[in-house]
């Protein structure tokens, strides 16, 4: 996780304070892309701290199973989107729904997901194999607008690859984890369309340090990173739709201890 360590460090060294919609206050970069090179088995995940991986995990889960209702995240005690939700566990058509589900103006509904599958397995070279959640007629609707935007694959050989743009980053309590959810589901969907992953390539809008986080973010700083973990996929599994929690573990994953910090609702 270089690449985001250095990503930080840009931030504190060279970023500008701003308000922001919470009324935290950031330092905040505009315009930054990070690689992350998934072809040689190393998972990226931060190892300066703890991230919560099955969190992510059970997230991506519940994102593919383009639910509205947190009801699957809490029976699996992640409680991420809490602070979002309204009583009932709602929280509107978020990432999944639009990746699974986007409303069509004839009153359907279209996969985009499944429809780049597709795409890949019959024109690998084609430059259209792009996931959008911003959907702008929705989002009203959405307890929270979508901060990673669109996403799109590209194939290169036998390798699988992914961009993804994000216009607004936490980076220290969000970031980490999206980095690791792309990464996971570039690996998921390199495994059913017969692909090896590739690169993560991860381009941010604003990116932002949180007032109330700059001393954490130090803290993490001055950590030395241990060596990234590898990531083992069920082989049987050839289906986007079928992957659960269980079917994904990271190995020798060493870290440091759990930093901690509040979010910015």
């Amino acid at each position: 996780m270089k690449p985001y360590l250095e990503l930080l460090r840009h931030v504190i060294d060279n970023g500008v304070r701003k308000t922001d919609r919470t009324g935290t206050g950031t330092l905040s970069v505009f315009g930054y892309q990070t690689r992350f090179d998934l072809s040689n088995g190393r998972f990226p995940v931060v190892t300066t701290k703890k991230l919560a991986f099955r969190a992510m995990v059970h997230e991506l889960i519940w994102f593919l199973r383009a639910e509205t209702n947190t009801s699957y995240l809490t029976q699996n005690d992640v409680h991420i989107w809490d602070p979002w939700a309204d009583p009932n566990g709602e929280v509107g058509p978020l990432y999944g729904v639009q990746w699974r589900s986007w409303p069509t103006p004839e009153g359907g509904r279209l996969d985009q997901l499944a429809q780049v599958i597709d795409q890949i397995r019959v024109d690998p070279n084609s430059r259209r194999h792009l996931v959008s959640a911003w959907n702008v007629s929705e989002l009203n609707q959405m307890a929270l607008a979508p901060c990673h935007v669109l996403f799109q694959f590209y194939v290169a050989g036998d390798h699988l690859s992914c961009g993804v743009y994000q216009r607004s980053a936490d980076l220290f309590l969000g970031v980490p984890f999206n980095i690791a959810s792309y990464a996971l589901l570039t690996c998921f969907v390199a495994k059913v369309v017969g692909k090896k992953p590739g690169e993560l390539v991860y381009t941010f809008g604003d990116a932002h340090i949180y007032s109330n986080h700059l001393d954490v973010v130090l803290e993490q700083l001055s950590r030395e990173p241990y060596p990234a973990p590898t990531l083992r996929l069920n082989p049987a599994i050839d289906s986007l739709d079928d992957f659960r929690a269980e079917h994904v573990v990271l190995e020798n994953y060493v870290h440091h201890p759990a930093l901690k910090a509040p979010v910015a609702v």
